[in-house]
């Protein structure tokens, strides 16, 4: 009988399959970014149009990108190890910060360039019809490729490639520019295509702004949006056994989502009665939100903001044993010492397997020993039945 897959097995054949499918959407991007970028250029410089010589520098900046994404792809999808318990998706957030600065940079030198041009008027040469062939072919080519790697990086669930995607649209809306500007300068308007070129490079820098500022906001640990915390909150105090829920961190890793999240439930519950609530919290959050990767649940017997705990002067179990055989004796055997730290004070559960022939062991000869010791909170005592 073939045993089942370990959860480790599944998560490496899941990153290595994500891997191969961004390696071959990517590489197929940068062969025609490639292709797109040589016919520009020459048709550009040939045929007298600066809104297509920008336009082929464009793609040949998304070759740059698909290299830069090849190579975050690889390190990013690498296991989680000890270094890196979380995984290495911040290695992706990094690689989409650098993409975004590249084509800050490049849009803002070609837009500087060209509005001095425009300033100056040296506009003199007039764009040829090939211009417009070249522009056609690429609107075509860029538009089916967004299309294709803006598919394949949602099914791996990527920011990444999504962002090399859309960075392939602007290339597209910049062709359409291209043959809008060069069909108004064959009429007569020389300056359309200079200016055609500064919008160009602006629609760069826009894209690189954007890519830049959600990758800086990721890297700080910026957290979900108000209403999507709210919603985990309302999810989380909904759970039964939850009383309230008294904080709720959230941080982003790539597409994924960590949170850590404080519950407070009824003091007197079990510790395994409370970690089931938990687990409860985290199924119903993860069936909100399906991008959740890790959910840290802590177990309050009270809200911590109204009662901070001074763990330095609360005894531990250790000292309380100590102190009541100092006080009234061993506590019997097979009787068991239950253990409540609720607003700085200790208060204390003692079980007896049988009634305590001596009757040392009551609440008002136990309240009576231990009532000096400022920690003391209170004290009830069981016995268990015939």
């Amino acid at each position: 009988m073939q045993q089942p897959d370990s959860p480790a097995q599944r998560n490496r054949e899941t990153l290595a399959v994500e891997m191969k499918a961004a390696s071959r959407v990517t590489i197929i991007g940068m062969v025609l970014d490639a292709f797109l970028g040589i016919i520009k250029v020459i048709g550009g410089t040939l045929f007298h149009s600066q809104a297509l010589l920008v336009d082929g520098i464009h793609s040949f900046t998304d070759v740059v990108s698909d290299l830069v994404v090849l190579g975050v792809m690889k390190l990013s999808r690498q296991e989680p190890d000890d270094n890196h318990p979380y995984g290495h998706q911040r290695i992706e957030t990094f690689g989409t910060l650098v993409l975004g600065s590249i084509l800050i940079a490049v849009g803002a030198a070609v837009a500087w360039e060209n509005t001095l041009r425009l300033i100056e008027g040296d506009i003199n040469n007039v764009p040829e019809w090939p211009v417009l062939v070249a522009a056609a072919i690429s609107v075509v080519s860029k538009e089916w490729i967004f299309r294709y790697t803006r598919h394949i990086g949602q099914a791996i669930r990527s920011d990444l490639i999504i962002a090399n995607a859309w960075h392939s649209r602007t290339d597209a809306f910049s062709s359409v520019v291209v043959l809008i500007s060069t069909a108004g300068a064959m009429l007569g308007f020389l300056w359309l295509d200079v200016l055609a070129a500064v919008a160009i490079a602006v629609i760069i820098t826009h894209i690189g702004w954007e890519f830049t500022w959600d990758s800086v906001q990721e890297l700080v640990d910026t957290g979900l949006s108000p209403d999507d915390t709210e919603m985990l909150k309302t999810i989380a105090r909904d759970t039964d056994g939850v009383l309230n829920v008294h904080e709720l961190r959230s941080r982003r890793m790539g597409h994924d989502i960590l949170l850590d999240i404080h519950l407070v439930v009824r003091p007197e519950i079990s510790v395994s009665e409370g970690h089931q609530i938990g687990m409860q919290v985290v199924i119903g959050m993860r069936k909100a939100l399906e991008n959740i990767r890790d959910i840290n649940f802590h177990i309050d017997a009270e809200k911590d903001e109204d009662h901070f705990p001074e763990t330095e002067s609360l005894p531990s179990r250790a000292e309380v044993g100590r102190i009541i055989a100092e006080q009234l004796g061993e506590i019997p055997q097979r009787s068991r010492l239950r253990l409540h730290y609720l607003r700085n004070k200790l208060h204390l559960e003692i079980f007896l397997d049988e009634q305590d022939p001596g009757t040392i062991f009551t609440s008002e000869n136990v309240r009576s020993h231990l009532d000096g010791y400022p920690w003391f909170g209170s004290v009830r005592i069981w016995v268990a039945g015939p």
